[in-house]
């Protein structure tokens, strides 16, 4: 595959600032959790990661458990940074994460010094880098002290390992916590990734986008499209071949209720009637906030990356589509 980038790939991306940092990434960035992860899938990875990179999108999310197996995700781009984007290094942002169950024993899960530590560098190896640019805390860890969890990341950044340090899925009460024991360790906390979309507004509604407001953290949300559902992929049925279609995914078909369904519907009425598809319309809506850096969006498909990119050149919703929204969304 030729690895002549667009020329002018960074004019037409519209980078928003990470918080109060002096880090800017693209409004879009590509997660790896269940699009890209799988054993085998390196020559789809390839061709998305090149789509994306084309169009400006600078920033790669993993996490070492993503697959199936995990860690397959890691050594998947690995193969892809080896082979199309080595050169590119500098240009990109490669985030990963540690917190969840990633090997046999008291010491491969959660929040702990060794844990983390072990994690990255595996992550390291996997990915035959020598640094990444986001570490995260992936969960809290309620059984290790917030100052042993914090600390690891610290010595991340101390390392030469990581260039800045997050954190993902903690309440507001923890990320200020978080926050403060970060500041005074010298490494601040850069960015939070919490689950957003208009179906899930709980960043809003619990105050976690206030506390990063007040506190100077970027955020980049994790399925802002709600894992496919506010796409084209469920407005007529649930496909067999799709998420909420297969056992063992994380999206359940019961969730997929006629009248979450029926909202769906009426959301996309709203996006056809701006032009959008409903896509569009959804990473829009959470990019609407100057609080949010980022979105997350997972693709299997080069398509899927041109018809997010495309999006972002729409104009922002009005006042009177996102009262339309709310009353939608409303219980």
């Amino acid at each position: 595959m030729s690895t002549d980038f667009a020329p002018d790939r960074y004019t037409k991306m519209p980078y928003r600032r990470c918080g109060r940092s002096g880090l800017v990434l693209p409004p879009v960035s590509v997660g790896f959790w269940q699009s890209l992860g799988e054993v085998g899938m390196e020559d789809v990875c390839r061709k998305v990661c090149y789509a994306a990179f084309d169009a400006g999108i600078t920033h790669f999310d993993l996490a070492n458990n993503y697959g199936p197996p995990p860690g397959s995700a890691e050594e998947t781009f690995g193969a892809v940074m080896r082979q199309d984007l080595a050169p590119y290094r500098d240009e990109l942002v490669i985030s990963t994460k540690a917190g969840y169950c990633m090997w046999p024993g008291p010491y491969g899960d959660w929040g702990g010094r060794k844990y983390l530590l072990a994690s990255l560098d595996q992550s390291l190896r996997r990915m035959g880098l020598d640094y990444v640019d986001i570490f995260y805390s992936h969960r809290p860890d309620l059984k290790t002290p917030m100052e042993e969890t914090m600390g690891a990341l610290d010595t991340m950044v101390r390392q030469g390992k990581a260039l800045y340090v997050g954190i993902s899925s903690y309440t507001p009460e923890q990320t200020r916590e978080a926050a403060r024991i970060l500041r005074g360790l010298g490494t601040p906390c850069l960015i939070h990734q919490p689950s957003y979309s208009m179906l899930n507004r709980a960043p809003e509604t619990s105050g976690l986008l206030d506390v990063l407001e007040e506190e100077g953290i970027g955020m980049i949300a994790f399925c802002p499209l709600a894992q496919g559902v506010l796409t084209s992929r469920y407005l007529d049925d649930i496909p067999a071949d799709s998420r909420a279609g297969k056992p063992n995914t994380f999206l359940k078909r019961e969730t997929l209720t006629p009248e979450k369904l029926a909202r769906v519907r009426a959301l996309n009425e709203v996006a056809k009637a701006r032009g959008q598809s409903l896509a569009q319309m959804a990473l829009m809506w959470v990019l609407r906030d100057a609080r949010v850096t980022s979105a997350l969006i997972g693709a299997s498909r080069v398509s899927q990356i041109e018809e997010n990119v495309a999006g972002l050149a729409a104009a922002p919703l009005t006042d009177g589509e996102l009262s339309r929204i709310d009353e939608i969304l409303k219980d």
